[in-house]
């Protein structure tokens, strides 16, 4: 039995054929050449269908779609959303303690010796909070969704330009920490779409100790949360208890859509709506 060759696959990879296409046997090179041709059309015109229906009914991206799902959900659960900047000073991120030695650093894009382009949202939502708290009544709950960038390694579910939810409770009573994060964790996940998750505890080279949302098969978390209070409190005088999460938009667009890469659900030029362009 022979299988498609190299670039065959890859060619299927990017039209978006399953597992299974993939997979698929065959006795002689005729025979898989034959099925190569009609599952290219077959997969075109698939892609073809999904741009008319995103030029004729829906309009907007998958991505984007998802974003106002999630901030219509956030919203109604009384989440205020913020919008911060871009541009990140190198000092608010050796407050979350990413120094030139740490690992991530090499990860950043510097502008400059001073200024990066962020890398999470965290440290902006800390800079809100430590006056929210004075200004606002507690619990406050805050969440912003909006582009980071990382050196990440190159693969299927990485990318350097990404796009980030991050939510956060905090003056919540410490023994609700588990429950309320149990509780935003399953909103973010109905919204997109994906009911078969699970949480795990593991470790994060900024936080220690997370709770990872993972998918069965999936090569990296969608999520990752944690608890305060925190020793990354300290430098932003916070001392009330919180829960935050973070979610990679674009890898619950890859699960709930069953996508074989990040690229084709992200921002880019080569894809649309999932659909690999350089089809005839």
């Amino acid at each position: 039995m022979i299988s498609w060759t190299s670039t065959q696959q890859r060619r299927l990879k990017e039209l978006g054929a399953t597992e299974e296409q993939l997979r698929l046997p065959f006795q002689t090179s005729q025979e898989r050449d034959r099925a190569y041709q009609e599952l290219e059309k077959l997969l075109a015109d698939l892609g073809k269908q999904r741009l008319e229906e995103l030029r004729t009914t829906h309009r907007r991206p998958a991505l984007c779609r998802l974003e106002t799902k999630l901030i219509e959900t956030l919203t109604e659960q009384g989440f205020v959303q913020v919008v911060t900047p871009i541009i990140l000073a190198k000092g608010l991120l050796a407050k979350m303690s990413i120094t030139e030695d740490h690992p991530l650093a090499s990860q950043i894009f510097w502008l400059g010796g001073n200024k990066c382009l962020r890398p999470m949202l965290a440290p902006n939502l800390y800079f809100l909070l430590k006056d929210l708290l004075r200004l606002w009544k507690k619990p406050i709950r805050i969440f912003e969704i909006g582009p980071c960038f990382r050196k990440e390694s190159r693969g299927a579910h990485h990318l350097d330009e990404f796009t980030m939810l991050n939510l956060v409770e905090m003056g919540l009573p410490e023994e609700d920490r588990q429950s309320h994060l149990e509780v935003f964790a399953d909103l973010v996940m109905k919204a997109a779409k994906i009911s078969d998750y699970q949480l795990e505890t593991t470790s994060s080279e900024v936080y220690g100790t997370t709770i990872d949302i993972v998918i069965k098969g999936f090569d990296s978390e969608i999520g990752s949360s944690a608890m305060g209070p925190h020793v990354l409190d300290r430098p932003w005088g916070i001392v009330d208890p919180w829960v935050g999460i973070g979610f990679g938009l674009e890898r619950l667009l890859m699960v709930a859509e069953n996508k074989k890469n990040l690229k084709s659900v992200g921002r880019g030029l080569t894809y649309l709506d999932g659909v690999r362009l350089n089809i005839a």
